[in-house]
């Protein structure tokens, strides 16, 4: 479980770092939005999983996942190799659809841990 909060922590500070770099860009506080989310969802996990597992948190929670996935589609880059760098370096909608993605991964990794602890603190 220690495991699960370290990769939390480090997600959650990895979606801040993505935050700080989207001052110049048009659609900026889009992302910010996004990847706070994201972010801010990693560091419950992270910190205090306990916090999150009553209906309601869980119901936003699955909620955030739903609108994730469905902005991952949306969002879903067109452009053919669209993970290779020189391709992602100079294409606006790579970068989104990829961070996107990395979004949707923090927010299954946050899943996971508010699960594993709804499950254990169940069990006792």
């Amino acid at each position: 479980m220690i495991i699960m909060k370290i990769i939390n922590i480090v997600l959650c500070a990895l979606m801040f770092l993505f935050i700080c770099v989207q001052y110049n860009d048009p659609d900026g506080l889009v992302w910010a939005l996004i990847y706070s989310v994201a972010g801010s969802w990693a560091g419950v996990a992270g910190i205090r999983p306990e916090k999150v597992i009553n209906r309601i948190a869980i119901i936003l929670l699955n909620i955030c996942i739903f609108i994730g996935v469905l902005l991952m589609f949306y969002f879903w880059p067109d452009t053919p190799q669209f993970w290779k760098k020189d391709v992602w370096w100079v294409t606006e909608t790579a970068r989104e659809g990829m961070g996107i993605m990395v979004a949707n991964i923090v927010l299954l990794s946050a899943s996971i841990t508010v699960w594993r602890t709804r499950s254990k603190m169940s069990k006792s």
